[in-house]
């Protein structure tokens, strides 16, 4: 299952926490079907999870998987970072191997 870095789970939070989100805001990654050179997934708040999505919590942070993309991030790691400007910019990295 994905997990989320200490760095994503606090962004995540920030972002759906803020003033007049719905309680069930979460993060929603799905397939990026807009460009085909560009990035594959699409990171959008969602209100709440779809029907199907597969849905991440870790450190009040919620996450919501497209189905397609759930089995792509089964053994992946979401990390974000926050530069001074406050753009912010999530990366998809391989999990660390079990010793």
């Amino acid at each position: 299952m994905l997990t989320l870095t200490e760095s994503a789970a606090e962004v995540i939070h920030e972002l759906i926490s803020q003033p007049g989100m719905p309680a069930d805001t979460g993060l929603r990654i799905a397939q990026n079907n807009e460009n085909s050179s560009g990035p594959a997934f699409a990171l959008t708040l969602s209100d709440g999870p779809a029907p199907d999505d597969q849905v991440v919590e870790s450190r009040q942070a919620r996450v919501y998987l497209e189905p397609e993309i759930a089995g792509q991030l089964q053994d992946k790691v979401l990390d974000a970072r926050v530069d001074d400007t406050g753009s912010i910019a999530f990366q998809v990295s391989p999990q660390a191997p079990m010793a």
